[in-house]
């Protein structure tokens, strides 16, 4: 599936809750089925800066597409940071650096998260492309 084909999928999804609560539940699902990221990866250099919470975050190149891990210690951002895996992992770098996440938008998550919460978020996503950035230059 391509990038934008994931964010339709995630945006249908979201459309069947009616309100936040339902959403939010849905959100903190998602993180429970993250799968749980191996200790050798909870390193202060994959500590996502700017995010109230810890969130790590791995990647590694396999088969010429950037493949993400992460987790949090707080569960509505392990949902959050499972969103941005399941949109962005399994991609070359140059889609991901060139993907633009309407999603996030499309579903009210700006709006409904708080500032801190939000930031962090954008956070994840910027660091997620820093990533394809860096493996881009490597393959090129």
């Amino acid at each position: 599936m391509t990038i934008n084909e994931i964010q339709d999928e995630i945006i249908d999804e979201f459309s069947l809750f009616d309100d936040w609560e339902g959403k939010y539940d849905y959100i903190i699902d998602i993180g429970k089925k993250l799968p749980p990221l191996d200790s050798q990866y909870k390193t202060e250099e994959n500590i996502i800066k700017g995010c109230q919470s810890r969130v790590w975050l791995h990647a590694e190149m396999q088969d010429d597409k950037v493949m993400f891990l992460g987790e949090s210690d707080a569960v509505i951002v392990k949902g959050l940071i499972g969103l941005l895996i399941r949109v962005l992992s399994g991609h070359t770098p140059e889609e991901i650096a060139k993907a633009e996440l309407y999603f996030i938008d499309r579903i009210g998550m700006a709006q409904h998260l708080a500032q801190t919460r939000a930031n962090g978020l954008f956070a994840m996503l910027k660091q997620m492309k820093l990533y394809a950035l860096a493996y881009s230059t490597m393959s090129n």
